[in-house]
């Protein structure tokens, strides 16, 4: 392990490991799906059952990002854009990642069972999902969809965890969130397109080049919209559901804007910076939308 490495506290080279701070990207999207879960019912979900939720979220994604990681690491070594990450640079041991990915899904199934009692039998489905994901990134361009797909689940996963009746709105929360992050992992995949050639690395990039790659992205967002918009029609969402909605699209069209084929040096803030804000915003409407 390097010195600077073995100064900064074990904890934060874990949160640094698995960007806890990107829990931010689908968190917001569960917290949405518990809402419109009790839409119909003109009530908001407890405390409670928010606090499990949040503590489900962060237990899975921490989870997922960790298996990633551990898949990845001789890779991530090779690939000069990820080689300081901390299994690669040795700032933290492979046994150190898997206890953490064992105390990761202990809080994923202990909050399971904290929720609604039909949660407590589903918790291994996205935990398959985290597993084969990086293997399948090694197979086929769909792998960018399977991400969606899995992320995606969180608001599904969330209307569940209430207890809430099922309805189309959750699957097509499922579907728009899926789509806006499928179409994120897109343009991201273009951050090693070089790297992922030279190794044959499967990413849709590397398969189809960057034009393709744009225009796969834009068609998954505009999926995104009319999704978002669809489950609050027949989740019976309000005015101010559908304003948030504009507020996405708006987003979605800035950061489609801001990165072109052509030129990719605002690329960076495209995927963090402009996609943590629309899950923020659309949550803030969300909120909003079932107070009133």
């Amino acid at each position: 392990m390097t010195e600077s490495g073995s100064q900064t506290p074990i904890a934060w080279r874990l949160a640094s490991l698995v960007k806890l701070e990107h829990t931010l990207f689908a968190l917001p999207f569960a917290y949405v799906g518990a809402l419109l879960a009790f839409r119909s019912a003109s009530v908001l979900p407890g405390w409670r059952e928010l606090v499990w939720i949040t503590l489900a979220m962060v237990g899975a994604r921490s989870l997922a990002m960790a298996i990633n990681r551990v898949v990845d690491r001789e890779i991530d070594a090779r690939n000069p854009r990820t080689a300081g990450r901390e299994l690669p640079s040795g700032r933290l041991e492979l046994w150190q990642v898997l206890v953490f990915c064992l105390a990761a899904l202990a809080l994923l199934v202990l909050a399971t069972f904290r929720l609604a009692h039909v949660v407590r039998y589903l918790w291994p489905l996205p935990v398959a999902a985290f597993v084969i994901y990086p293997y399948l990134k090694r197979a086929t361009w769909l792998c960018h969809l399977w991400l969606g797909a899995t992320i995606g689940l969180a608001p599904l996963a969330a209307w569940l965890a209430v207890g809430r009746p099922l309805n189309p709105a959750p699957f097509a929360l499922w579907i728009g969130v899926g789509s806006w992050v499928a179409g994120f992992d897109l343009l991201y995949g273009l951050f090693d397109l070089e790297f992922d050639r030279e190794q044959r690395l499967r990413s849709f990039a590397a398969r189809f080049g960057v034009p393709a790659t744009f225009w796969a992205a834009r068609a998954l967002h505009l999926i995104t919209v009319v999704a978002l918009a669809v489950a609050g029609i027949v989740g019976d969402a309000g005015i101010i559901w559908g304003i948030g909605v504009a507020a996405v699209a708006a987003l979605l069209l800035y950061e489609h804007l801001i990165v072109r084929p052509s030129d990719l040096r605002r690329l960076d803030a495209a995927f963090f910076t402009v996609n943590g804000v629309i899950a923020v915003v659309f949550l803030v409407f969300a909120v909003i939308d079932a107070a009133v």
